[in-house]
């Protein structure tokens, strides 16, 4: 997930290229190395507070100086370390330290677009509980009773009640229904639920809906 298209620039490098270089590449941010060292990324914003484009990048205040994931970092670690530091992209260094380059959030989100969870037909449920009433272990027993199987499934806590989580669920089966019933049968909440056999559009807006329900 590495974008090859967007270069470091060099601490020695003046505030003038870093805002050629933003708005060549549409980025509100850009990476700055030192002998293939990450030093943070130097933002557009804080030039323009400067107000001197012939100082080096180097002698700005960096931000997202810990920005950064491993070279073999998961997916999940990428998108987590990007909305601690609310920046657009997230640096890759090797155990030695060495910069190898960045990715973007949006390149992390098409490559989990396009992983095979997303893209297998199937429906969508999302259930809410209290963390310690949480198994996974019970809740698949229950939904494989009938022959349906869980792709994938994302914890989300919930930022009002301590203590509570969502949890959403990615089901090959597109009728619901049956799993459904059986779920609140066994005193389960569901307060979501998105099948893939209605017409919900294009594949992106799909996606969108998703994505905006997890806050990602």
């Amino acid at each position: 997930m590495i974008n090859q298209m967007i270069p470091p620039l060099r601490a020695d490098d003046d505030a003038h290229k870093a805002l050629v270089w933003m708005d060549e590449f549409h980025c509100p941010h850009l990476p700055v190395v030192h002998e293939l060292r990450f030093l943070g990324f130097i933002t557009e914003a804080t030039i323009l507070e400067g107000n001197n484009i012939d100082r080096k990048v180097g002698d700005f205040a960096l931000t997202g100086t810990t920005c950064v994931v491993g070279l073999n970092s998961h997916l999940y670690d990428v998108l987590k370390t990007a909305a601690e530091y609310k920046l657009q992209l997230v640096a890759v260094a090797d155990k030695a330290g060495q910069y190898h380059g960045v990715i973007t959030v949006h390149d992390a989100m098409a490559f989990f677009a396009h992983s095979a969870a997303v893209q297998m037909p199937g429906g969508i449920l999302v259930l809410y509980m209290n963390f310690s009433d949480y198994s996974l272990a019970e809740i698949s027993r229950l939904i494989e009773e009938n022959r349906v199987k869980i792709l994938s499934s994302i914890v989300k806590e919930d930022p009002i009640e301590p203590g509570k989580i969502r949890l959403t669920l990615k089901l090959n089966e597109t009728d619901l229904s049956r799993t459904v019933a059986t779920l609140e049968r066994f005193g389960y909440k569901i307060i979501g639920r998105y099948q893939e056999s209605q017409p919900l559009g294009s594949e992106k807006e799909r996606l969108d809906m998703l994505l905006r329900y997890l806050d990602i």
